[in-house]
């Protein structure tokens, strides 16, 4: 197997939280894999840890929120990367509310949006979830630095270890 590590050692991408509801369960998780993979029509690709609740519910779920964090929002990080849903109502410790088809919102989030999921692709360790965005919001005065990658490589991930 190829180490791919000497190039992706050199990229510092924003970090996503990805909500979903599906049956009246919530849950959420910090996201480093993701991009917008098309412009007409709008289109973009999550993906999910197969080892992370987040994805259990993801699986049932119509629609995902995903959100932008800043990098002043190191607690929302650290709740999101590092604690597990099996353990932890995340949606207790933070002030969010229900957006298109109940997708949880995170009200402190600077941007979010709200996708259809069109397509499920197993990657591996990871499942992509095509998403047709259906609504978004950028909240005024968001335009400062976003969390990225560099920002939560001290985050040690919630979800059981594989």
């Amino acid at each position: 197997m190829i180490d791919l590590d000497p190039f992706t050692d050199l990229l510092d991408y924003p970090m996503y939280v990805v909500t979903a509801e599906a049956g009246g369960e919530r849950s959420g998780c910090l996201v480093g894999f993701a991009s917008q993979c098309s412009i007409r029509p709008a289109r973009f690709m999550v993906w999910l840890s197969k080892a992370n609740r987040t994805y259990r519910v993801a699986g049932r779920a119509e629609r995902l929120a995903v959100h932008l964090l800043r990098r002043d929002q190191d607690h929302l990080a650290q709740l999101f990367g590092g604690e597990t849903g099996d353990r932890t109502d995340k949606f207790a410790q933070v002030t969010w509310h229900p957006g298109p088809g109940g997708s949880p919102i995170l009200d402190e989030a600077p941007a979010w949006f709200v996708g259809r999921v069109e397509n499920r692709v197993d990657g591996g360790d990871h499942v992509g979830f095509l998403l047709a965005p259906e609504a978004a919001e950028k909240r005024a005065g968001s335009d400062t630095p976003l969390l990225t990658l560099d920002d939560a490589l001290g985050i040690t991930p919630g979800h059981p270890a594989d």
